[in-house]
């Protein structure tokens, strides 16, 4: 049986109110290819921007005309630092990944090179880690675990006092350590009918369970866009 999971990241989406400036840090400071920057499709003034790790994961920036109005609030909207708080559904820090320690200082060599104050490498078992700040108050690390798949496989880096403070049973952590395997049935499963209980995306009331009640295949038409600026 395949179970079906998402096997990868594609890409981290953040919020900019400089997209010129996220774009030079990510390509001179982190040496990342710019691989995309265009009109975000089905959002009217938003600019979408993405810059390359693989040949399949990307950290992206979505630059809409309201961001610049909107105040950064450290402890809120950032945790200033990978250790601090931010409210809940935010975006604490991003790590970035080194196959090697080697490369790991190089890094650290690359950012400081650009005049950025970089600290670390401070060694957590699972991984090592160097922290640094980007534009934005952004949070970043670059981390490596030796080039090692899945290091926190199995129960070594599973806390018994963690788990009990989070309220988890030995049968619920049992299930989070092997989730139940599903195959999909084929894109057949209809839209849920409307839970509040669930999590939802922001829209206006009227508008979303409009867009609930739109068929896939309409949403597909309608939100798609496929040709690139410069076919």
């Amino acid at each position: 049986m395949t179970q079906i999971k998402p096997n990868r990241l594609h890409h981290l989406a953040f919020s900019t109110g400089n997209m010129k400036q996220q774009i030079e840090f990510f390509t001179d400071v982190l040496g990342m290819e710019l691989v995309a920057l265009y009109w975000m499709h089905g959002v009217e003034g938003a600019m979408h921007g993405f810059l390359r790790l693989d040949e399949t994961e990307s950290v992206a920036f979505v630059a809409t005309p309201q961001n610049k109005e909107i105040d950064p609030v450290i402890g809120v909207s950032h945790a200033g630092n990978p250790g601090e708080s931010s409210a809940p559904g935010t975006l604490q820090h991003l790590a970035l990944n080194v196959d090697t320690q080697e490369q790991l200082l190089n890094m650290r060599d690359r950012i400081r090179s650009r005049g950025v104050p970089v600290m670390g490498p401070v060694h957590h078992g699972l991984c090592s880690s160097i922290y640094f700040a980007g534009p934005e108050n952004m949070a970043l690390e670059i981390a490596t675990s030796g080039g090692v798949p899945h290091p926190m496989h199995g129960r070594t880096w599973i806390d018994k006092e963690v788990v009990e403070l989070c309220g988890i049973s030995e049968d619920e952590l049992a299930g989070y350590l092997k989730p139940a395997l599903y195959e999909g049935e084929n894109g057949a499963v209809a839209q849920p009918a409307f839970d509040p209980d669930k999590p939802h995306q922001i829209y206006p009331e009227e508008v979303y369970q409009m867009m609930l009640a739109t068929p896939d295949e309409v949403v597909t038409q309608m939100g798609s866009e496929t040709e690139p600026p410069n076919a």
